[in-house]
């Protein structure tokens, strides 16, 4: 075959190391080869890479494990197929000390699949683990992570701990909580995976490592030499740290915020920021300690919050967030062997929670609820629209910017003084579709007069989606108008208009990952009180309270002369 025939011709000349390992690589990755020998040759010069460019050996450790994963399932050959499976166990082990994924595969190694937390979770939480990994080589400051409930952020982050405890367990690792039964319960998983006759492989990775004293009562594990701050040392907050912890390796921050309770609480949430600059994060030791949050998104108030205001710009810095439901309203976390979360589950859990609750518990969408503009209950809803026909069809626009900004543009059939929103556009695709879109829906709605915003590209979508309507018999009369004025205060001052004058469907009339339920979440979940993802929705209705009221005209009074 080509690559054995690159090893035999190639294999002593080391000097030629890595010019020889990407000819060979790709002459492996170009076919599916499952002659064996080749692969124990290259696992070999893999080994031989490490000793001069560690990381380099290590990331073709990680693709000849990644070619392993694919050509095992279809070697035939019932004794290759047991060389396949124990050179992939020694490429992990290789690997491991110096790769955490590496490291997850291989200490479960033994455990039944059923039993296994990362390969069936694996698909999902390989960005996490990618993080996680960059954090440990300094590419990374600081690293947060949200993810929906009982999904394997914490057990992950467990693995973490005992890996980096293994890597380097002469160094002190704090961990924090607001929870002295989930520090214990973090505390006893750990001497879980370092129980020499468990079921965990972790002495393998680390055999020169040893567990040299646990203190259950204050939860401290010390690996390796004894030292005054053990290697892994755990705590709730706010119970007075001082000079009894240090975290020169991590500082490891896992739901701080204990619930609803305190999230409703700015005041609560602004103790607890106080709390962890003082109490926790004063025992990091000079410059090299890093950061890991693991936390529900309750409030933009709460640590990761202010943490991702303070880091905002930096790439020293990574907030990652994966939420209980995709674009396509499925789940993100229905894992194999039924460790996960269905869609079913999901959207059951949807229906029956407090809207704000759901958002920030499972969709880590965090609502400053003191500081909503627009409560979904205060809003003047309908079922369909009166039987007489509308006094008027009128529109608005606020058109895509750049990135991740929508273009929105709510339809408002006019009865007297009541604006019924009867449609929608609610779209950050491809500006070149949504404009087909916003012609659509002028022409759909027989839409008589429409006002676009011209800052930015607007004027130049206004004159397109004008020339369109045209071309298909529309009726839509478009006009534009430059805002100068503050967005935030032109929202807040036209919401009383909004709310007495615009009526909304009623919530049993579309799905909540429908346009139309986009465009009504939007709406409630902007805030006064802290940053605002998307301020869009918000906006173009503040843009419709101005358009309507300037087409009110004045009224005319007959009166005498007073002189």
């Amino acid at each position: 075959m080509i690559a054995r025939d690159l090893v035999l011709k190639q294999s002593c000349a080391f000097s030629f190391l890595e010019v020889f390992m990407k000819d060979l690589l790709e002459a492996i990755w170009q076919q599916v080869d499952t002659d064996y020998q080749p692969y124990e040759d290259l696992f070999h010069i893999c080994k031989e890479t490490m000793k001069t460019d560690l990381k380099l050996g290590v990331s073709y450790l990680k693709k000849l494990s990644d070619k392993l994963e694919m050509v095992i399932p279809i070697t035939e050959d019932e004794d290759d197929i047991h060389s396949f499976f124990s050179l992939h166990k020694r490429v992990l082990l290789a690997a491991a000390p110096h790769d955490f994924e590496s490291y997850l595969l291989y200490v479960e190694w033994n455990r039944d699949p059923e039993k296994k937390f990362y390969p069936p979770r694996r698909a999902i939480l390989k960005q996490v683990v990618d993080s996680l990994q960059r954090l440990a080589d300094d590419e990374l400051d600081l690293l947060a992570i949200s993810l929906p409930p009982g999904t394997g952020k914490t057990t992950l982050a467990i693995f973490y701990l005992t890996w980096l405890g293994g890597k380097i367990p002469d160094k002190p690792m704090l961990t924090g909580s607001h929870s002295n039964a989930f520090i214990r319960g973090v505390y006893d998983e750990s001497l879980r995976i370092f129980d020499r006759n468990g079921e965990y492989l972790w002495h393998d990775v680390f055999p020169g490592v040893e567990v040299t004293n646990t203190n259950a009562k204050d939860c401290r594990i010390d690996l390796g030499n004894r030292k005054r701050f053990e290697t892994m040392e755990f705590t709730s907050i706010g119970t007075g740290n001082a000079g009894l912890y240090r975290a020169a390796t991590l500082l490891y921050c896992d739901d701080l915020v204990s619930g609803i309770e305190v999230a409703l609480s700015k005041e609560r949430l602004d103790k607890l920021w106080e709390t962890y600059t003082t109490d926790l994060r004063q025992r990091k030791i000079g410059d090299v300690c890093k950061e890991l949050h693991i936390a529900t998104r309750w409030s933009c108030h709460d640590v990761i919050g202010r943490l991702e205001q303070e880091y905002e710009g930096s790439d020293r810095a990574e907030f990652i967030t994966i939420p209980a439901l995709n674009a396509d309203d499925e789940s993100n976390f229905d894992y194999a062997y039924g460790v996960g979360f269905s869609t079913r589950f999901f959207h059951e859990q949807r229906d029956i929670m407090e809207d704000a609750n759901w958002r920030a518990l499972y969709m880590n969408q965090p609502i400053e609820r003191e500081g909503l503009v627009y409560h979904a209950d205060e809003l003047r809803r309908y079922f369909e629209l009166p039987s007489d026909s509308p006094d008027a069809i009128i529109g608005v626009c606020d058109t895509k910017d750049k990135g991740k900004d929508y273009a929105v543009l709510p339809v408002a059939y006019v009865y007297g003084q009541d604006y019924y929103i009867d449609d929608c556009v609610c779209d950050n695709g491809l500006p070149n579709i949504v404009d087909v879109r916003l012609v659509d829906i002028l022409v759909r709605n027989r839409v008589k007069m429409c006002r676009f915003e011209s800052n930015s590209a607007g004027g130049r979508v206004a004159e397109k989606v004008q020339k369109d309507v045209k071309a298909r018999g529309g009726i839509t009369q478009i006009t534009t108008k430059f805002t100068s004025e503050n967005k935030e205060t032109k929202i807040i001052v036209n919401s009383a208009w909004v709310k007495e004058h615009c009526l909304f469907k009623d919530e049993s009339l579309y799905q909540r990952n429908s346009e139309y339920g986009r465009m009504m979440n939007m709406l409630c979940a902007y805030t006064m009180a802290g940053k605002n993802k998307h301020d869009d929705v918000p906006d173009v209705m503040a843009m419709l309270a101005e358009f309507a009221q300037s087409l009110v005209g004045g009224g005319v009074e007959v009166f005498r002369r007073p002189f």
